[in-house]
């Protein structure tokens, strides 16, 4: 099986290229400079040129906060672009694993997520990974996947777990959102999951990629600090108030994970268990 990984110089993309390399697959990793996902021309050429069997997009638009002013741009990345590749798929019988996001839900619910719950999103950015989402399945009913994933770090790349494992080499507090919970993910098993699942045959509509539990980001803020040996306490709760922002957020997006039992691929690990090893590793 020949692979395509689109955005492969972003934090996930980086990770499964580089899984795919080690493991002598048949791929090919293009970033956004060798490949623009909002050119139908340049994708056609990409499609002509390496013939994939399977596709797997992890070209994003992801700036939350610029997206409420950018939108435009925003969908053309997170909603023309996975058409875009959609059709190609379709064109040329090959399958679609699509990246998105928790911020397609609207965060009001006290319950993980589960697949097939409606969608309805606060923001710019998760309505326009809506639109891709939709692009996807709506052109690939029996060969598109989507894969929603949350909360991302890993070693290629800044994240919000780098930037704590740096202040907590320092002495000073930081000031940590306490009232948004979700789902910390290392990109590590999101991509063994990927793989996985681009092995599964039959493996089409909805699946939700995050480590398992939940955290709020003061949380998760405290388990950094404590793995890297500093005092937590030095993690003070705020209020996503406090910090502002154009875009709205939503409160509580924790997704369920039963449709890898489905498929009998091993759902993601609780995500305590994951940061350990991924920062014993350094990332």
């Amino acid at each position: 099986m020949r692979w395509l990984v689109t955005g492969a110089g972003g934090l996930l993309g980086h990770e499964v290229t580089a899984m795919l390399a080690a493991e002598g697959a048949d791929a090919f990793g293009l970033d956004r400079r060798a490949l623009d996902v909002t050119d139908p021309d340049a994708l056609a050429a990409a499609f002509a040129r390496h013939r994939p069997d399977l596709v797997l997009n992890c070209a994003a638009y992801t700036a939350v906060e610029t997206a409420e002013t950018d939108a435009e741009r925003a969908f053309r990345v997170n909603g023309d672009g996975p058409r875009y590749l959609a059709a190609l798929c379709a064109r040329h019988e090959a399958r679609l694993l699509h990246l998105s996001t928790d911020y397609v839900y609207p965060g009001d619910a006290d319950f993980p997520y589960p697949e097939n719950h409606p969608t309805a999103p606060r923001n710019v950015y998760g309505r326009s990974k809506r639109a891709g989402e939709r692009a996807v399945l709506g052109l690939l009913p029996d060969r598109g996947t989507v894969v929603r994933t949350a909360w991302l770090y890993g070693r290629h790349g800044r994240s919000f777990v780098r930037t704590m494992t740096e202040r907590a080499r320092g002495h000073e507090t930081v000031d940590v959102v306490a009232d948004l919970v979700g789902q910390p993910t290392w990109t590590a098993d999101v991509a063994r999951s990927l793989l996985a699942l681009g092995r599964a045959p039959g493996s089409s509509g909805v699946f939700h990629a995050t480590n398992a539990g939940r955290a709020s980001w003061y949380e998760l803020a405290r388990e950094v600090f404590r793995l890297a040996g500093a005092d937590p306490e030095r993690v003070r709760p705020v209020s996503a108030a406090a910090f502002g922002g154009r875009a709205p957020r939503p409160r509580y997006t924790v997704l369920g994970h039963d449709r890898w039992h489905e498929a009998g691929i091993p759902a993601p690990r609780p995500w305590r268990e994951a940061l350990a090893e991924a920062m014993g590793q350094g990332g």
